[in-house]
Formats: C-alpha cells, sequence, structure tokens
C-alpha cells in the first residue's frame, strides 16, 4: 500500500457493518421467540442437525445483543456508521411461522433496535429472512420445498412493513438466497441433505423463494412506494483454470448458477440458459400464472451482495478442490488464502461489481465482506485489552480500493456493511474463533468468557475511513 486514495466514493456512500439475528441476538426462547433451523445445528450450515436445542450450540446465546444492543449500537455509532445491516428472526415475530397474529413482545424488541439507530442516525438495512426459518415450517412443511411458505412469509412481510415501513427504508429479501442449493436445510428449512435432495424439489424450493421475494417486494410497494427492497446474491467470480476453452465454459456455466436468482429478481423471468437445465434435469417447475405476473411485475430496486472469495473451474478431475470454498471450485495457485481456506481475491470484487452492473444495471450494495481470522487479545498502549489486526486492515483496505476502482469504472454501488462489524458465531462452523469484528467480544468455542467488548486496532482505522468517505484508504 502506497498513496492514499484519491477521493472516490459518492456523496452518501452508505459506511457501515453487517450481522445476523441468530449470530448476534441470543436469548433463543426469551420474549416468546420460537426455535429457528440455527437452535438445532450448533456446528454451522453444513454440520449435523440435534433434536432440540443443545448445549454446545453457542447461537443459544450468541454475544447477547438481545440484552447489550444499545452497547453496540453505541460503538458502531462511534465509529461513525452510517448504516446498520442486521436481519430479524422470523420465529421472534411468529415463532412457529404459520400463525395468524404476530408477537408483540418480539416486534417491541426490535423497536427498541431501532430506536437506538435513530438516536446516532444510523440508517437500518434490514433483512427479512437471514438463515432463520422457524423450526416448526422446516418440521411441518418441509420448509421451502412447500408453497404453503409462500402465505406464511407475505404475513411476516406485511407484519415488518406495517410497523417499521416508517423507519426502515431499505429491505432484503432473502440472505444469499442462491445458497439454497447448498445448504437446503439452512437455507430453506428443508429436512434432506443437498446431496439427497431431488432436482425437482431444489429448484422448486428456489421458485417459491422467488416468488415470496418478488410478493414482498410488491407488499411493500403498496405499503409505501417509497420504500426499496433489494435482493441478496452469494457472489463469487469463476475463472476459468487454464485458457482450454473447456475451462472457460465450465467457468461461465458455474456462474450462470448464481446469475439465475439475480436474472429472475431483475428481469422478471427465468433465463433461457437456466429453463435449459430444467429441461435437461427432467425439472418441470409448477408455475402458476399469478406466479409469473409477480415475478414480472416487482423486480427489485437494488440488488446487494456478499463478496468473500473467488474461484475456479476447470473440466480436468485431477486438481484439488478449494478448502472452505462454500459453492466448491478448485484452487487458484496466484492467490493466498485465510486461516479457513477462503482464496482472499480483491480484484474479484471489483469484477463482481461490474459485471452485476452491466448485467442488470441495478444500484449494487456490498452488505458482506470481511476475513475471519483468529485474534489475540493484548494489552493496549493505556492498558486496555485490544487486538492488533493489521491483516484485517489490510484485507478490508484493498477490498475497498477495488470497490473504489468499480465507481471510477461506472458502477453505482450505494454503500459497504462489513461483514460481522462486532464479532459473532461464525455461520459456516458454528466458532467464535472465527472472528470478523472491529470490536473483539469476549467469548471462547467452549462457551467461556465475559461478553465484554473491546475495540480493536482496526475499530479506529474504519472510523478514519468513514470519517473521510474513503480518502484515507491506501493504494
Amino acid at each position: 500500500m502506497t498513496d492514499n486514495l484519491a477521493q472516490p466514493f459518492p456523496e452518501g456512500f452508505l459506511w457501515g457493518g453487517a450481522t445476523a439475528a441468530n449470530q448476534i441476538e441470543g436469548a433463543h426462547d426469551v420474549g416468546g421467540k420460537g426455535l429457528s433451523v440455527q437452535d438445532v445445528t450448533p456446528k454451522g450450515v453444513a454440520g449435523p442437525r440435534t433434536e432440540v436445542p443443545t448445549a454446545d450450540n453457542l447461537k443459544l446465546e450468541a454475544i447477547d445483543f438481545y440484552h447489550r444492543y444499545a452497547e453496540d449500537i453505541a460503538l458502531f455509532a462511534e465509529m461513525g456508521f452510517k448504516v446498520f445491516r442486521f436481519s430479524i428472526a422470523w420465529s421472534r415475530i411468529f415463532p412457529n411461522g404459520d400463525e395468524t397474529e404476530p408477537n408483540e413482545e418480539g416486534l417491541a424488541f426490535y423497536d427498541r433496535v431501532l430506536d437506538e439507530l435513530e438516536k446516532y442516525g444510523i440508517e437500518p438495512l434490514v433483512t427479512l429472512s437471514h438463515y432463520e426459518t422457524p423450526l416448526h415450517l422446516a418440521r411441518e412443511y418441509n420448509g421451502w420445498a412447500s408453497r404453503k411458505l409462500i402465505g406464511f412469509y407475505e404475513r411476516y412481510a406485511r407484519a415488518l412493513f406495517e410497523r417499521y415501513g416508517k423507519r426502515v427504508r431499505y429491505w432484503l429479501t432473502f440472505n444469499e438466497i442462491n445458497s439454497l442449493p447448498h445448504f437446503p436445510f439452512i437455507s430453506g428449512g428443508i429436512g434432506a441433505p443437498a446431496e439427497e435432495l431431488s432436482a425437482q424439489d431444489r429448484y422448486q424450493a428456489m421458485h417459491h423463494e422467488l416468488v415470496a421475494s418478488a410478493s414482498a417486494t410488491r407488499i411493500a410497494h403498496e405499503i409505501d412506494p417509497g420504500l426499496k427492497v433489494g435482493c441478496m446474491i452469494l457472489a463469487a467470480p469463476f475463472y476459468p483454470l487454464t485458457p482450454d476453452p473447456r475451462d472457460v465454459w465450465a467457468a461461465k456455466q458455474a456462474e450462470r448458477e448464481n446469475y439465475a436468482f439475480g436474472d429472475v429478481h431483475c428481469r422478471g423471468r427465468y433465463p433461457g440458459y437456466f429453463l435449459r437445465t430444467l429441461r435437461e434435469q427432467g425439472v418441470e417447475l409448477e408455475i402458476t400464472d399469478e406466479d409469473r405476473q409477480v415475478l414480472r411485475d416487482n423486480t427489485v430496486d437494488f440488488v446487494s451482495l456478499s463478496y468473500y472469495m473467488s474461484l475456479c473451474a476447470t473440466v480436468t478431475q485431477d486438481v484439488e478442490t478449494s478448502v472452505g470454498n462454500l459453492l466448491g471450485g478448485v484452487n487458484n495457485p496466484t492467490l493466498q488464502a485465510s486461516e479457513w481456506g477462503w482464496q482472499i481475491d480483491p480484484l474479484g470484487l471489483r469484477i463482481v461489481l461490474n459485471d452485476f452492473w452491466d448485467r442488470w444495471g441495478k444500484p449494487l450494495f456490498i452488505v458482506e465482506n470481511g476475513l475471519g481470522a483468529v485474534d489475540e487479545l493484548v494489552p493496549g498502549p493505556d492498558g486496555t485489552p485490544t487486538v492488533e489486526d493489521d491483516y484485517r486492515i489490510a484485507y478490508l483496505n484493498d477490498h475497498l480500493v477495488q470497490v473504489a476502482e468499480a465507481v471510477s469504472d461506472g458502477v453505482d454501488v450505494m454503500g459497504y456493511t462489513s461483514w460481522g462489524c462486532i464479532d459473532l458465531v461464525s455461520a459456516s462452523t458454528a466458532q467464535m474463533s472465527k472472528r470478523y469484528g472491529f470490536i473483539y467480544v469476549d467469548r471462547n468455542d467452549d462457551g467461556t468468557g465475559t461478553l465484554e467488548r473491546y475495540r480493536k486496532k482496526s475499530f479506529d482505522w474504519y472510523r478514519e475511513v468513514i470519517a473521510g468517505n474513503g480518502a484515507s484508504l491506501r493504494s
């Protein structure tokens, strides 16, 4: 890193951080909350399930944001956050998911969160469903494999828009909606493991979520045309491992698996290449005329995305697969990796932003990006514990420089919320030791710890980045 970056970020750029209810709130059985799929998955997205919540599930307490939200939001304000992305736990509002009336105690909790954000002038960005399907819907209906979930989700979305619509301008429908084929239980509440789920059931569940997303967009705009509703895509560019045209085609096909979700959200219809995929797998989706109309007439206002890594694709069989990469792929020999095997590729973020902008022409919002790492708490200059996380600063700086380049390319980027702005329970592994935050939370993988909060070195770094609207970044 050398020179300071010329000011590339637009005025009003939304700087902030991102979290998910199941990874920060805790209080899994407080305030009338029902169980979610997260409460029976103590080892992360691909881990085994339990019949009931077990003591080894760190998410049951998480970092106790439910009771400490005021303290945490004050720290976000100290960093200068313009926006805070959080999710609402569906089972806190509708404990089973299929009730007719919402749980007032759950609604009141998020009123209190919004009160704190308003006190500091922090814009809320709310995700309706962030891997938090009510467990009852998973067990009774097989999750999103059932069309009935569309109606339950519509009722939930309407309750939120009516309650918070005058306080929340920006909404996301489903977190990383394209993850459903890979993690059907966490992403869709579907009981069958991914390797046992039929193509028919996988794509039908995907269709149900897409229709529900479009329907939620319709409801939001009916309640207030000024509300902005976005989709959320797990973004990971695929590169051909070699110049072999077959590798180039393999990479294109792999990327299309992700593009399909955004194509439907942004264009209101299934693309031809995806329809071919369905035909070749013998899938006949149950699509009603009403489905087609709601998809066509209710495209999203913006596209949000998570970005952590890029992937390679090849037709060659005897190559090493990428450890930790959630969407598969093979190792890129030109890249380094994190401690969890996620390959680090800042330029890939610029590539994704340009590709998405060129493809859909919708404003883009980076709502997840960050480095999971083992942090060591050490005494700071004044004796207060801190973390000397220069590795995190370097990672975030390099990615934000590429965001600036994309803005200079002409891409409309609304904002950036760093993932896990405060340490939280990892989604992929359900560990505390895989830390992302600017704020250290004293909790360990064995559940011990005081839950005290400490500012890391990156805390002050990010505060400076926000204060200067990116001018302090080093290219």
